[in-house]
């Protein structure tokens, strides 16, 4: 493990049969993992965050181990809110850290020299993983 360095995990889910999270996408840095479901979910696009039931190249009985291997050169993990630190933190089974325990300031105070857009992305509520990994890095 590389000292000094830092990443945030990004990802995005399915609510599964139980309404259970389906981890369908996970962006380590510049990595982006796209997982198969675990059972057959409908693969209608969610209206929630768009992402659909079909995608997905990874078998999901191998997220633990992709998850592991992205951030083991990784000194500090941080994920983005309660219920993403809280989910990680028992599949990584290493210390997160929850980005807003660290008081940023809002993002609209900040003045960006880049903006990111998502043009093939139709839905409101929809989040791109590797987005809020990209941008604190720049």
């Amino acid at each position: 493990m590389a000292g000094g360095r830092e990443v945030v995990i990004g990802f995005e889910v399915l609510r599964g049969w139980q309404n259970e999270p389906v981890v369908k996408i996970v962006s380590v840095a510049s990595a982006t993992f796209r997982f198969k479901n675990p059972y057959k979910i409908a693969e209608h696009c969610s209206s929630e965050n768009g992402l659909n039931g079909a995608d997905g190249h990874v078998e999901y009985k191998e997220l633990h181990t992709v998850l592991t291997g992205a951030v083991a050169d990784f000194a500090h993990l941080y994920a983005n809110g309660l219920s993403k630190y809280t989910f990680l933190a028992g599949l990584t089974e290493r210390p997160i850290h929850n980005v807003e325990d660290l008081k940023f300031p809002p993002p609209v105070s900040f003045n960006h020299k880049r903006w990111f857009t998502l043009p093939c992305h139709k839905f409101a509520r929809y989040f791109c993983a590797t987005k809020p990994a990209h941008s604190l890095y720049d």
